[in-house]
């Protein structure tokens, strides 16, 4: 009993509570039925106790399932860390080129973001992942990549399952005529599995091969992005800000030569940042090591100068193509449609003409205020959501019609 009143506390019931999304929902019923599947096809297909081939395959199935599921609820219940509220630099000089955030009552440490979904300030945010319910940030980067990994991986193994059960248990029940093809799912084979493979076996089969290949082509996709930017040591955030920062440069031709703080110069050395033997990563998600030109406000000293400009803080971009809104937008071409964010936040439609004030974006899609007064610039009913790329192009900007612009408000 002490045990039990050690392990569950009320953080940890609140914890809990985090299955109970949508996100969650799907991902552990995909889990399920592809593992399911799997284990009931292996049997069929390739008895575990009749020979060492078919053991290795059992097991390696049961391993994949283990290996998803510990790193998935890692992700989940260990979280990407959360800055202290109320915290302030030791050195209070420091606090000068760091951001206040007002609902957690303290400065932003460098790297950290607030997130409105877990409302705290995030270590290291790179986004807010809906299939885990939390955030992926400094502490469950590296469990998040790992379950983005192992997940493809596993997916493929249960889906060879899946096709060599199909075709062994269809080979001898299918005949060809001129015009026809007909399975008879009531032959008798000449060597009857421990269990029926039946019709309703097959569309089971069937569907969780779909599943699999679905899941090996999303996930598998999510981990290439998740690894480009672990080894630039960078995340979707920082991406934008310091293609902010380039923008800034070349519009006040100010010379300058933006160096990303917190890409240690190879590859390698920024795997280890997240990778490590351990399993925690390096640092404690305040201090960071950085470029040998740069140092630990390097990049904090571009926000502040970013939400100084107010032509940066949002930059303007004008829609050329219509977007109805959808999701996952087949018409905007395939990198649009595979790499739609993973996130709650809504889609804006767009009509040619329409003005967007963008804050943040992807390569591929971008997040902005769609604005509703076109005579004064300004965002009234705030239509606010996610938009591709390729819809609108960016407005150019006279520095005197800017300058004398920049006192209009913009909520």
């Amino acid at each position: 009993m002490n045990f039990l009143s050690n392990f569950v506390t009320f953080q940890n019931l609140h914890e809990v509570r985090r299955l109970c999304h949508w996100g969650p929902v799907i991902a552990l019923s995909v889990i399920a039925i592809c593992s399911t599947m799997a284990i009931l096809d292996s049997i069929i297909w390739y008895w575990p106790l009749d020979t060492t081939g078919g053991s290795i395959n059992f097991i390696m199935l049961l391993n994949w399932t283990v290996l998803i599921l510990y790193n998935y609820f890692n992700a989940m219940f260990v979280g990407p860390g959360y800055i202290p509220l109320g915290w302030k630099p030791e050195n209070q000089l420091e606090a000068q080129y760091l951001q206040y955030c007002r609902v957690c009552q303290g400065y932003k440490a460098p790297r950290s973001h607030h997130c409105r979904k877990c409302n705290r300030c995030v270590m290291k945010m790179d986004h807010h992942c809906p299939w885990i319910n939390n955030c992926c940030g400094h502490l469950n980067h590296a469990y998040f990549t790992s379950f983005l990994l192992l997940a493809p991986m596993g997916c493929s193994h249960a889906a060879i399952i899946f096709i060599m059960t199909m075709y062994t248990q269809l080979y001898e029940r299918i005949s060809f005529g001129w015009s026809t093809v007909k399975i008879d799912m009531s032959a008798v084979r000449q060597f009857q599995p421990l269990m029926p493979f039946s019709v309703p076996a097959f569309a089971a089969t069937l569907f969780a091969l779909g599943l699999a290949l679905g899941t090996t082509i999303a996930v598998g996709m999510l981990f290439a992005i998740q690894m480009k930017v672990i080894l630039r040591n960078k995340t979707s955030i920082e991406s934008w800000i310091e293609e902010k920062a380039k923008d800034r440069i070349q519009h006040y031709q100010t010379g300058e030569d933006f160096i990303f703080p917190y890409d240690l110069g190879t590859r390698w050395l920024n795997f280890k940042q997240v990778f490590t033997w351990t399993g925690s990563p390096k640092g404690d998600g305040l201090v960071w090591p950085v470029h040998p030109k740069c140092h630990q406000h390097t990049l904090t000293i571009e926000q502040l100068k970013q939400k100084a400009d107010k032509r940066v803080r949002s930059v303007q971009y004008q829609a050329v193509e219509d977007y109805n809104g959808a999701c996952c937008p087949l018409s905007k071409g395939l990198q649009t449609f595979f790499r739609t964010p993973c996130t709650e936040e809504p889609r804006i439609p767009l009509i040619k003409g329409d003005t967007i004030l963008a804050t943040r974006g992807t390569k591929w899609w971008m997040y902005g205020d769609k604005v509703l007064n076109e005579e004064h610039n300004i965002v009234g009913d705030r239509v606010r959501g996610w938009f591709p790329r390729r819809c609108v192009e960016k407005c150019h900007y006279d520095t005197a019609a800017s300058d004398s612009t920049s006192d209009k408000k913009v909520n």
